[in-house]
């Protein structure tokens, strides 16, 4: 059978079954097996085996629930309730005040663990209803949310980047750095569409009355509220560039850190960690199956030989090497909108990496794309995970269509901003680079 044949075939399947709602860690993974076993024979197992338990000795791969545990602790220790308290009195005397402040929060929440869920319900919980009362815009106000809670992949300590490092065999410190000034760029591109928009639209984002707002001296007084949060960020981030710890190491100084938050706002209960550590126990499981089925998929790509017959198809692009980038980036931005993005990473990354380094460009710059759509993608309808995050803890009178209605502005800003660093890759290299 011709490699044209099987690579048709090889797709197609993992498009039907996917369609057909089965777990996408059961597609990639049976899919694989039986295309390995009529391509290679009863052998192949012995492959996906070990395939497998390589993956599992991957030191790693630790880091992955001591994020996310951390994530489910910081969500429930008071951290967030004290920095939309302290963000409603610098920023709510401004037009879309609260919106900005909310998006500058997740951005804060995003540097402190590595997952997109948590920043989504904490503001989801906290600032929608605030924002709502004071007659904000729905749209706007929803958006912001998930906007902002997206970037707990790409701001640092990020999972996703974690997986990326483990197929690419990039640095995850590299990668973490690389991922700091993107992030730090949409926060502000985002931060200023909402300042024009309420400028020119003041019913939009209304700013506080005079009556709401706080003095100097409470100003001041609720910037306590930042120090917890730059205490951990010290402690992951900081040790990783440092050279003091691994990121696995890192992300146990973060669950320290988050230990520790707990303990100071007196919520740290056994009923506490019994939550975090189920909801933890189902994340990592989820995310473990995935990566097991991505090593099966990546084994039997590379056993059926498709790998250079996909980089031939890439030569057929227009555009030379930048057309290629630019048919990857919207290949991968359509999959964001139906696949989940670590599955998307496990499928795309094996396919689509070689043909970019094939073409001179840089792996880590092209990570940090990869990391930014899919990122884009956690809020781009029908199956974002922000929108059902959102929908979760929304007031009964906003619909799934005001909260995908609200994405469509936010998109495009990220979009930009997207381009924005495949045009400058510096803005992803310079920063690792110089440290690591």
């Amino acid at each position: 059978m011709s490699i044209e044949l099987l690579t048709f075939l090889f797709f197609l399947s993992l498009l039907v079954f996917l369609l057909l709602g089965l777990p996408l860690s059961f597609v990639l993974g049976g899919v694989s097996i039986v295309f390995l076993y009529f391509t290679w024979g009863p052998e192949a197992f012995y492959m996906v085996a070990a395939q497998a338990w390589g993956a599992m000795n991957k030191f790693t791969l630790v880091a992955v629930p001591l994020f996310i545990f951390m994530a489910m602790l910081l969500e429930r220790s008071g951290v967030a309730k004290d920095l939309y308290d302290m963000m409603y009195l610098w920023f709510g005397p401004v037009g879309g005040g609260l919106a900005i402040g909310t998006v500058v929060i997740c951005a804060i929440f995003s540097a402190m663990c590595g997952i997109s869920g948590a920043a989504v319900v904490s503001m989801g919980t906290i600032a929608l209803p605030s924002m709502l009362k004071r007659n904000y815009d729905k749209e706007l106000a929803l958006g912001c949310i998930n906007s902002g809670g997206g970037w707990g992949i790409l701001i640092p300590p990020s999972v996703i980047m974690i997986l990326y490092a483990l197929i690419s065999g990039e640095s995850v410190g590299k990668l973490f750095a690389g991922g700091v000034f993107p992030g730090l760029m949409l926060l502000v591109m985002v931060s200023i569409y909402i300042a024009v928009r309420c400028y020119f639209q003041p019913h939009l984002g209304p700013a506080l009355p005079k009556a709401e707002r706080g003095d100097w001296k409470k100003k001041f007084l609720a910037l306590k509220a930042v120090f917890l949060p730059i205490v951990i960020v010290v402690m992951v981030l900081g040790s990783i560039i440092g050279g003091v710890t691994t990121p696995t190491e890192a992300a146990a100084m973060g669950v320290l850190g988050a230990i520790i938050s707990a303990l100071i706002y007196r919520q740290f209960t056994w009923a506490l960690i019994k939550e975090a550590a189920i909801r933890t126990f189902r994340l990592t499981g989820m995310i473990m199956w995935i990566l097991f089925g991505a090593y099966c998929f990546s084994a039997a790509y590379h056993g059926m030989g498709a790998n250079r017959f996909i980089e031939d198809i890439m030569t057929y692009i227009p555009g030379g090497p930048w057309g290629t980038i630019i048919f990857i980036q919207i290949v991968i931005f359509v999959l964001a909108m139906v696949l989940d993005p670590a599955g998307i990473m496990m499928i795309c990354v094996p396919v689509f990496l070689p043909v970019v380094v094939a073409h001179g460009f840089d792996p880590l710059w092209f990570g940090i794309l990869f990391v930014i759509n899919m990122e884009i993608g956690y809020m781009t309808p029908p199956f974002g995970f922000n929108l059902f995050y959102l929908k979760g803890i929304v007031p009964p009178g906003i619909t799934m269509g005001d909260i995908y209605r609200s994405v469509i502005p936010y998109t495009l800003v990220e979009s930009t901003g997207l381009a924005v660093v495949m045009i400058f890759p510096q803005i992803a290299l310079w920063l690792p680079n110089k440290l690591l």
